[in-house]
């Protein structure tokens, strides 16, 4: 890779709902404790609304963190399984086509799932290699200081529970498909997730009330609702197009059993809320310790996301060791993948970051 290594280098974590960039600065060794002098951004864009938009997001956030032409970008993305496009090798394409317009004369390298970095002919080439590649980013550079256990990261849309061993990654699924099935990638998060995906029934009036299958409500909601989540994290629209706050939350819960705030208190709402919760709860505990005793490593969770809390608690309640990803990355950690995708190049670079 032949670039100017006293450039900066921009990591680029290319979502379906959010787009997320590091700024790296001054990598800093990571396994004697030390951190990453990052400077990160984060704006909510849906690609299937608006795929053609996506140079002018880049471009926009490339601006925020002040980058100059001469920055080297390492890329990572999973907007290639939006419904924007017919198949990944598209959807692969489209952001590496936006990134290539945005930055036409800046040096790109693509991570893969494998863990090593491409060209963008070759990613072209391989589509599959790249798409979704996202969590293998964050799993290699926690590897470095947390050698075994588990990395557990709760994002808006899902959840990646990652195994470690001998400070390498062994996850044993690379695709999305075979990662789900691996249960390595659990489609649960913080915010997008359908009620109705979690549980069939809730608690109501003393009774157990089956829920709807209409889209009313989702994590978001029920997180927000019981102070969880504060209303400028919940990034994307809610399923009525109405306001992030509690009010409207509380309003959107219950609807979930097909009933309004005229008909259900505050507690009936509390009560839907937290049955939400635990179902989520159960469903990445279960993930969690399905993949730590599949790879046999140590039961020690790094945490981190937008719904890192929900990952926290889940690692806890089944004895794990917590420690928190933003105790080495600061706020970074809300945009890990795009700080860890920079700092690996970096290191591959092994030369000067200014």
């Amino acid at each position: 890779m032949r670039v100017d290594r006293r450039a900066p280098i921009v990591g680029w974590d290319i979502g379906g709902v959010n787009t997320k960039a590091a700024r790296l600065d001054a990598p800093l060794d990571l396994a004697a404790g030390g951190g990453l002098a990052i400077r990160a951004a984060s704006v909510p864009f849906e690609i299937q609304r608006d795929p053609h938009a996506l140079p002018d997001v880049l471009r926009g956030l490339a601006h925020a963190l002040e980058l100059a032409t001469d920055a080297v970008h390492a890329v990572t993305m999973t907007a290639e399984l939006s419904q924007a496009f017919r198949t990944k090798r598209e959807g692969v394409a489209h952001v590496l086509g936006a990134l290539a317009k945005a930055f036409p004369e800046a040096p790109q390298h693509v991570y893969t799932v494998a863990g090593h970095f491409i060209f963008p002919a070759d990613a072209l080439e391989d589509p599959l290699a790249v798409g979704a590649s996202n969590w293998r980013a964050t799993a290699a550079l926690v590897a470095r200081f947390l050698p075994d256990g588990v990395l557990v990261d709760t994002g808006t849309t899902s959840t990646d529970v990652i195994p470690l061993a001998g400070g390498r990654v062994v996850a044993q699924g690379l695709t999305d498909p075979a990662r789900l099935l691996t249960r390595e990638l659990v489609y649960t998060g913080a915010v997008r997730t359908p009620v109705e995906a979690l549980l069939h029934e809730v608690p109501l009036w003393g009774g157990r009330a089956a829920v709807s299958a209409e889209g009313f409500a989702t994590t978001g909601d029920a997180h927000v609702w019981l102070g969880q989540l504060g209303p400028a994290d919940y990034t994307v629209p809610s399923a009525d197009g109405r306001p992030p706050t509690r009010e409207f939350a509380g309003e959107r819960l219950a609807r979930v059993v097909c009933g309004d705030r005229e008909m259900l208190d505050d507690a009936a709402i509390d009560a839907i809320a937290r049955a939400v919760v635990e179902a989520q709860l159960a469903r990445v505990a279960e993930a969690i310790a399905h993949v730590q005793q599949t790879a046999g490593v140590a039961p020690v969770g790094v945490v981190t996301g937008l719904g890192e809390f929900i990952a926290a608690e889940a690692a806890r309640r089944l004895g794990f060791e917590v420690v928190e990803l933003s105790q080495r990355l600061g706020e970074a950690a809300r945009t890990a993948p795009a700080a860890a995708v920079a700092w690996l190049l970096a290191d591959e670079l092994g030369g000067r970051i200014r």
